[in-house]
């Protein structure tokens, strides 16, 4: 990850530059080619959706490495009460990342990808450690009930972040990304980042999060309310809003996004503060709505009108509101499963089977 490479090609309107729609023409001849297997037509499903989308990005048949960025960073927000957790909660949960002892790393472990924990602005210093990335811009955002939570400059800053682990993934040959987040509070930033662009009413973008009560829930609605009051971020400058009511790791995740679409990697994402960073690069380019695979739907109900603005349709169904990039590792198994299943079902005159006729 050379400075002179990031700032030739890797700059925000520079990516925004390289992004171009996959292509529809390989696509066809992919499926056209899984149409001729001993298989009734389609009979696979999205198995081979996600099969034919995956080779038509990449040119390849198989997954050479894969890596989940758990992008982590703190959130002022949370000094209003709308989360059941702590700030020290996120540089606690770093440390068990790294240490392999989350739900991230299990499941990551079973999928056989690696897991790169990305320090976006979390209010701690951490020494280097193996599988840190150490890109902190701040010690958490803004309290955005009192103000922007950041500057429009730490936005792009930000993003540039996710950027930069796009290119890490072509440099190291990973071929499929996958996004999570770590950050006490990212769900208020999420549903507000998600009332601001669909201008649906606050209460029914926001859900519990950590799991507060009813109380709490009700209290994180008006603390949401009253910030995009006082901000007014602007839905037609994806980069306001981020700015005004998003996340460090939102803005990462983000970025991500926004390098992978530029660098033609596939990118899986997880829940719903992962698919909320996918909206702000979504909002900024929407070609890059063409390198997303949405692992699952969350349970939190703001998740549903991304998804649905996005014109996304998740991978899996599982009940599942962890975050770290959890859904995102389960994705992946199932593109891989497409991939297997391209390339050793044989076509019917490969195993000298006869077709059926269409009807």
């Amino acid at each position: 990850m050379t400075g002179c490479i990031l700032e030739k090609i890797m700059t925000l309107q520079k990516t925004l530059e390289r992004i171009i729609p996959v292509s529809e023409e390989k696509m066809a001849g992919i499926q056209a080619r899984l149409d001729r297997q001993a298989k009734p037509r389609g009979s696979l499903g999205r198995l081979e959706e996600f099969a034919c989308r995956y080779a038509a990005i990449t040119g390849r048949q198989d997954v050479r490495r894969k890596a989940i960025f758990t992008f982590a960073g703190d959130h002022g927000i949370i000094e209003e009460g709308v989360s059941a957790f702590p700030r020290e909660v996120t540089p606690q949960m770093v440390f068990n990342f790294l240490e392999g002892g989350a739900g991230i790393n299990a499941l990551g472990r079973h999928v056989g990808a690696e897991i790169i924990v990305v320090d976006s602005g979390v209010d701690h210093d951490f020494e280097p450690a193996d599988g840190l990335m150490l890109r902190k811009i701040a010690y958490g955002t803004a309290n955005f009930a009192k103000g922007p939570a950041m500057s429009r400059k730490e936005a792009v800053r930000a993003l540039e972040v996710g950027i930069e682990m796009a290119l890490f993934c072509k440099e190291a040959g990973i071929d499929l990304a996958g996004t999570g987040d770590m950050g006490i509070g990212n769900t208020t930033s999420s549903s507000a980042i998600v009332a601001a662009f669909t201008g649906l009413p606050v209460a029914e973008v926001t859900h519990r999060g950590t799991g507060i009560d009813d109380a709490a829930v009700a209290r994180k609605i008006r603390v949401i309310e009253k910030g995009l009051h006082v901000n007014k971020p602007d839905a037609n400058d994806p980069l306001d809003v981020l700015a005004k009511v998003g996340g460090f790791e939102i803005a990462g995740i983000a970025g991500l996004v926004l390098g992978c679409a530029a660098l033609q990697i596939p990118v899986v994402v997880d829940g719903f503060i992962s698919t909320a960073g996918a909206l702000i690069a979504s909002e900024m380019h929407p070609e890059v709505r063409d390198y997303i695979v949405a692992a699952h739907q969350s349970v939190e109900i703001g998740h549903a009108y991304i998804l649905e603005r996005m014109n996304l349709r998740p991978v899996l169904h599982l009940d599942m509101r962890l975050g770290e990039g959890t859904g995102g590792a389960l994705g992946m198994g199932m593109i891989e499963a497409g991939l297997r299943v391209m390339r050793e079902v044989k076509t019917f005159d490969e195993a000298g089977v006869s077709e059926g006729s269409e009807q």
